[in-house]
C-alpha cells in the first residue's frame, strides 16, 4: 500500500519528527528534501520514515509543500552514521541532518551539478564589434560567444567579468541558460604524475600492512616530524584511485590544505576537491556534489568534508588527527577523527589515523589493540633530528620577550643565510594595558577578561565576546595618563625585532595578520621563497608546514601553558612543543628548538626534552588511569548561561538532581558541580558548567537520553542559554 504520510526531521531544536501528508501527485524518498509549513514560516527537511499511521488525526496534519528530491541525499551507511551521531552527541536529528549539508541545499538548492552558459541573442549577434572600440570588454565577450555558447566558469577563465557579462544582458545582447551536468566516473586514465621518492624500511612496511586488507581497519600512524607520513598517505591512496574508488583526506585547519593539494595534484591526474570553511555556497555544492556523483577522486577537507557522500569511497586519512579543531564546539558538537572511524566501519574501508604527537585516547586504543599501530621513527630524507635546548629567563633582562641567549643564537642562525621561527600563542601587541599609578588594568565590561592591545589599528580588542574600543588616554580609577602594555604578544615582537634585526624581513602570521581570503597562502609560498627571513606566528604555524630553510625555532614563552585547572593541558603542551620543534630542520640542514621559561625544571619539559613524546605519553595514561578520567571514563559537560547568575547556578542544580534521582544512575557514575566556568562572565553572561562521569559509553548514553527530556521540560530550561557536549575536548 502506497505511504500516505511523511516523517520529517526539521531544523528546528527540538528531539522530535514532524508527521505531513503526501499530496497526489507527489512521491518523496527517505533521506531527501521536502519544503514543508511550519507555523507561519516554511522549512526545508529531511524524511526520515513513510508511513499510513500517526499519532495525530489525518485531518490536523498539513500537506507537504514541494518535494525537492526524487533520490535520497545520503547513501544508507552515511545516513545511519548521522542518525547515530544524533543519538551519541544527544543533538537534535533535523538540526543534525541540516549540519552536514551545503548552505545551498539546506536554502532548497536542486541537487544536482546545474552549469550557467552565455550565448547571443539575435540583437547580440547583429551588432558591430567596430562600434565597441570603447568598450574593449564587451567586444571580447561577442567575439568568444559568436562561436557558440560559453559557460559562465569558461567565461572566466578568459578574464571576462561578471559586470560585464550583466551589463551585457541588459542591453538585450546576451542571456544565459542552466543545463544540469550529467554524472559519470572521474576520469579513468588514471596515472601518477611525479617520480616518486624512494621509501624506507618503515614507510614500505607501513603501507604494506594497510595495503594488505581492502576491509574496515584503523591504523595509527605515528611518525615523528618530518618522517615522510603524507609520503605514506599517497601511497596508500595510489591503488584506492588505480581501482577506481575515491578517497577522503581529512586536514585540520583550512592553512593546511593549500600545501597538501599540492602535493596530491603534483603526484595524481585525478580530480581533486576541497571543502572548508573558506569556500562560498556555490563552491562548496560543487564539492559535495562531485564526491556524490564520482567526479571527484579525492576530496581534502576540515571536518565538515567528513559528512560528504561519495559514491565509491575506498579509504580514509586523518592527518594530525590529536588535533582540537577536530572537535566541534557549537552546534552539534561532534569530533570528526571519531566518526571518521564510525563511517570507515560502517563503509568497511581501512581508515588511516596520523600523527606525530597522537592522542592519548588514540594511543591508548592502539595499546590495547583496537587499532593497528604503525610506527615511522626517522626523518625522511638526509633530515636530522633537532637539537633541543632550554634558556632559563630568570634574571635576564628581556626585550619584548626575547632574552640575550636566544637573540644572539637568532643571529647566528640568519647570519648563516637560515631563516628563523619565532612561537608565541598570543595575538596582539600586549595582552593588558595598565596604569603605572595606581595598577589600573583595561578591563572588558562584558567578560571577566582583560582587553588586548592592538597598535596596529590602536584599539583595545576582547577576544572572548570580539568588543572593540579606542585606547583610553587616561586611567579610569585615578586619572593618571601613565599607562603602559603588560605582557608581550606577536605584534610588540614583531615591532621590537624590527629594531633588533633592521637588515632581515620579519613576517607576523596569525589570525589578525591573515583575515583577507589568500592572505595566508601568499605569506607562506614568500616564507619558502626566502622574502622573509624571521617568522613570528602562533598555532596557525605549528602545524604541517615545511619550511627547509628553518633552522632553529623558538618558543618564547611557554610558562603560561605549564599550570592549568584543564587535565588535558600538558597533552595539549606536549602536543604542541613536539609540533613546533618539527619545523626546525626539516631539509638537510641541522636544526635548534630553544624553550624559554621560567621553571626549566619542570616535569613535563623535563620528559619532553631528555624522553620524548611516547614517555611522556605513557606516563600521563597512568595518571588518567588512577584519577579515572578519559579515556578510562567518560565525560558530558552541560553548559549553561543566563544574565542573571543565580539562575544558570539554580538550573544546573536541578539539572543534577534529575541525574542522580534517575533510576540508571550507578555506582560509579559522578556528577560534579555546579561550578562556575573558568570564564565565569562573557559577553555580558554568566556561565556555570556541571560535569557528568561515567565509567562506559553506554552507561552515559543511557542516563542522558533519559535525563534530556525530563531537562527540556524544567521551566528555567527556557530562561537559560545550555548545551551539552559529550566527551568535552575543552572545559573552558
Amino acid at each position: 500500500m502506497t505511504a500516505t504520510i511523511a516523517r520529517v526531521a526539521l531544523p528546528v531544536p527540538l528531539d522530535k519528527t514532524f508527521d505531513y501528508l503526501i499530496p497526489s501527485g507527489q512521491q518523496p524518498v527517505v533521506g531527501g528534501r521536502v519544503r514543508v509549513p511550519f507555523g507561519s514560516q516554511q522549512l526545508t527537511g529531511i524524511v526520515i520514515a513513510l508511513t499510513n499511521q500517526s499519532d495525530f488525526p489525518l485531518d490536523q496534519l498539513k500537506p507537504l509543500k514541494v518535494v525537492l528530491d526524487s533520490e535520497p541525499l545520503w547513501q544508507p551507511p552515511l545516513f545511519q552514521l548521522l542518525e547515530w551521531t544524533s543519538r551519541y552527541y544527544q543533538y537534535p536529528l533535523g538540526d543534525t541532518l541540516a549540519n552536514a549539508l551545503p548552505s545551498a541545499l539546506r536554502k532548497g538548492r536542486p541537487a544536482n551539478a546545474e552549469i550557467r552558459y552565455w550565448q547571443l541573442t539575435e540583437k547580440g549577434q547583429e551588432q558591430p564589434l567596430a562600434a565597441l572600440k570603447r568598450a574593449p570588454r564587451q567586444a571580447k565577450v561577442l567575439t568568444l560567444l559568436r562561436h557558440g555558447a560559453l559557460s559562465h566558469d569558461a567565461l572566466l577563465d578568459q578574464e571576462v567579468n561578471s559586470a560585464t557579462l550583466k551589463t551585457l544582458a541588459e542591453k538585450g545582447w546576451v542571456d544565459s541558460f542552466h543545463t544540469t551536468a550529467h554524472s559519470g566516473h572521474w576520469p579513468t586514465d588514471f596515472a601518477v604524475t611525479e617520480e616518486k621518492p624512494r621509501l624506507n624500511e618503515e614507510q614500505a612496511l607501513a603501507i604494506a600492512s594497510v595495503n594488505a586488507n581492502p576491509d574496515y581497519a584503523c591504523y595509527l600512524l605515528e611518525g615523528v616530524t618530518g618522517s615522510g607520513k603524507t609520503e605514506v598517505y599517497l601511497n596508500l591512496i595510489e591503488p584506492v584511485l588505480a581501482a577506481g574508488k575515491q578517497a577522503l583526506v581529512l586536514v585540520p585547519e583550512i592553512g593546511l590544505t593549500p600545501q597538501t593539494i599540492n602535493r596530491f595534484q603534483r603526484r595524481f591526474n585525478v580530480p581533486l576537491f576541497t571543502i572548508h570553511s573558506g569556500l562560498n555556497d556555490t563552491e562548496r555544492l560543487s564539492a559535495w556534489l562531485a564526491g556524490r556523483d564520482n567526479q571527484a577522486g579525492i576530496i581534502i577537507g576540515t571536518r565538515s568534508a567528513l559528512f560528504t557522500p561519495f559514491a565509491d569511497l575506498g579509504i580514509i586519512i586523518v592527518d594530525e588527527e590529536h588535533d582540537p579543531s577536530y572537535k566541534q564546539q557549537d552546534s552539534l558538537r561532534y569530533h570528526a577523527r571519531d566518526m571518521a572511524v564510525l563511517r570507515a566501519n560502517k563503509e568497511n574501508i581501512p581508515i588511516v589515523l596520523g600523527s606525530a604527537t597522537p592522542a592519548l585516547e588514540t594511543l591508548h586504543n592502539a595499546r590495547t589493540g583496537k587499532y593497528h599501530h604503525l610506527h615511522l621513527t626517522r626523518r625522511a630524507g638526509n633530515a636530522q633530528a633537532a637539537r633541543h635546548g632550554v634558556l632559563d629567563m630568570k634574571g635576564l633582562h628581556l626585550e619584548a620577550g626575547l632574552s640575550a641567549p636566544l637573540i644572539a643564537r637568532m643571529r647566528q642562525h640568519l647570519s648563516a643565510g637560515n631563516q628563523v621561527m619565532l612561537f608565541l600563542n598570543r595575538r596582539g601587541f600586549a595582552p593588558a594595558l595598565m596604569c603605572h599609578e595606581c595598577g589600573w588594568l583595561a578591563e572588558c565590561k562584558r567578560c571577566d577578561a582583560y582587553y588586548t592591545y592592538h597598535q596596529h589599528s590602536g584599539e583595545l580588542r576582547c577576544h572572548h565576546c570580539q568588543t572593540q574600543r579606542p585606547v583610553m588616554p587616561q586611567c579610569q580609577q585615578c586619572g593618571s595618563t601613565q599607562l603602559q602594555t603588560v605582557g608581550v604578544g606577536t605584534e610588540q615582537l614583531e615591532h621590537q625585532l624590527a629594531s633588533l634585526f633592521p637588515e632581515f624581513k620579519t613576517v607576523r602570521i596569525d589570525r589578525d595578520s591573515t583575515r583577507r581570503k589568500g592572505s595566508l597562502d601568499n605569506y607562506l609560498e614568500a616564507v619558502r621563497n626566502k622574502e622573509y627571513q624571521i617568522l613570528i606566528g602562533t598555532q596557525m604555524l605549528a602545524k604541517g608546514h615545511h619550511f627547509p630553510d628553518v633552522t632553529l625555532v623558538a618558543l618564547v614563552d611557554v610558562d603560561s601553558a605549564l599550570f592549568s585547572n584543564d587535565f588535558r593541558a600538558a597533552e595539549r603542551l606536549a602536543q604542541l612543543f613536539i609540533q613546533v620543534a618539527g619545523r626546525a630542520g626539516r631539509a638537510s640542514k641541522p636544526g635548534e628548538v630553544l624553550l624559554q621559561t621560567h621553571h626549566p625544571e619542570h616535569s613535563l619539559l623535563q620528559a619532553l626534552l631528555y624522553k620524548g613524546y611516547d614517555h611522556f605519553a605513557a606516563q600521563a595514561l597512568t595518571e588518567r588511569r588512577q584519577a579515572m578520567l578519559p579515556p578510562y571514563t567518560y565525560l558530558a559537560l552541560f553548559r549553561a548561561e543566563a544574565a542573571q547568575s543565580e539562575l544558570t547556578e539554580q538550573f544546573l542544580h536541578q539539572v543534577r538532581g534529575i541525574l542522580e534521582t534517575s533510576p540508571l544512575f550507578e555506582a560509579h557514575t559522578l556528577v560534579l558541580g555546579p561550578n562556575p566556568a573558568p570564564l565565569s562572565r562573557r559577553a555580558g553572561r554568566y556561565r556555570w558548567q556541571l560535569l557528568l562521569q561515567a565509567p562506559d559509553r553506554k552507561t552515559l548514553q543511557t542516563l542522558l537520553s533519559v535525563a534530556r527530556p525530563a531537562i527540556n521540560l524544567l521551566p528555567l530550561a527556557r530562561k537559560v542559554r545550555w548545551s551539552l557536549d559529550v566527551e568535552p575536548q575543552d572545559l573552558s
